[in-house]
């Protein structure tokens, strides 16, 4: 699959939605996309069937604080820092690098990577959604662990982490952020191409490509029940946000602030409460769980259709509240308590929707 001007804008709002109010400003990446596009250079992702069976693929993407990602832009040389660090510690070659995360901007960044690196862009990932923690990556789920993993940031900086429980590598990766630029590029050990399936989300570039020409193709201020036709999910509430209530990192989350955002229905006249870290969790009306992760929770600005994200929401904007549902490796009994409402501190069942992509 060619990835041309034409679906950058389409790409960039399919990553936004399955973000879940997380994963990072995709305006900066998408605009980083488009300048090598206009440069020139091919982009293409490739679905892990085309890939040669021994083929090594390297995870890798941005973590930390996103939001300091437009302030303190990358200088070109982040990515191949850490696929290469990875490739003297494992004696492994990289062939292909694959997005750990297809919501925010993690699903746009790793196809600039690739072409800057001339390695083959895969459509998969390791999140089918937007995550907040390491730990919560698919191949974690899947017990393949996450060491060794390097970091590599802004100021030069190159950290490996050899070995380590995910817990581990989470905590210890956190820490280095703290101390240094703020973010840091990820890359984590080449995955044979025959493992991904078991370990990786299949066709998420391509499927968040669609989701967003889909949503993008209704234009601004849908109606409800055509924006939950095209993207196949549903409306929670359209109304206004009345409050918006923010919380400090509670001991042993650092960095992760909770909160939560409440809407006022014009239509049901009840209140639709979301609550929040780095993405929106879990859905209530009048107090009563409706929805909750691993679906995408999304709020949209009803006068654009763009995403707000969990840091930027403020009272006073109508919103669209869209639930998306997740992909299905996340549904799997085996891999559902690692993201469910539990997995962030939350005492609720998960609540999902029965349409399966």
């Amino acid at each position: 699959m060619r990835i041309g001007l034409s679906d950058v804008a389409s790409l960039e709002r399919g990553v936004s939605l399955l973000g879940s109010g997380g994963g990072g400003d995709t305006v900066t990446a998408a605009a980083l996309l488009r300048n090598r596009l206009t440069a020139g250079h091919p982009m293409t992702v490739i679905p892990t069937s085309e890939l040669a069976a021994d083929a090594q693929v390297v995870p890798i993407g941005v973590i930390g604080a996103t939001a300091v990602f437009a302030e303190k832009l990358p200088s070109g040389a982040e990515f191949g820092a850490a696929v290469s660090a990875m490739e003297q510690w494992t004696g492994r070659a990289a062939d292909a690098v694959v997005s750990i995360e297809v919501g925010g901007l993690n699903g746009v960044l790793p196809l600039f990577a690739a072409e800057q690196l001339g390695l083959t862009g895969v459509d998969a990932d390791l999140s089918g959604r937007g995550v907040p923690r390491l730990d919560q990556l698919s191949v974690a789920a899947a017990g393949n662990g996450l060491a060794p993993a390097v970091l590599a940031e802004p100021g030069g900086q190159v950290l490996l982490l050899a070995e380590g429980t995910p817990a581990e590598v989470e905590r210890n990766a956190r820490a280095f952020l703290a101390n240094s630029g703020g973010w840091a590029v990820l890359a984590l050990a080449p995955i044979p191409a025959r493992e991904l399936p078991a370990c990786a989300i299949l066709d998420t570039v391509s499927a968040a490509l669609s989701l967003g020409r889909r949503a993008l193709a209704l234009g601004e201020r849908p109606e409800a029940d055509e924006l939950a036709a095209a993207t196949g999910g549903q409306v929670l509430g359209l109304g206004r946000v009345v409050e918006v209530s923010r919380r400090p990192s509670e001991p042993g989350r650092t960095g992760f602030a909770r909160g939560s955002v409440t809407v006022l229905d014009h239509r049901t006249r009840s209140l639709l409460r979301l609550e929040m870290e780095n993405e929106y969790l879990l859905a209530l009306c009048d107090g009563e769980p409706v929805a909750s992760t691993p679906d995408v929770l999304a709020v949209l600005d009803r006068r654009t259709g763009v995403p707000i994200l969990c840091d930027v929401v403020r009272p006073g904007v109508e919103v669209t509240v869209l639930r998306l549902p997740a992909v299905e490796f996340w549904t799997d009994p085996r891999r559902l308590p690692v993201v469910e409402p539990r997995a962030f501190g939350i005492d609720c069942d998960p609540i999902l929707l029965e349409v399966r992509r």
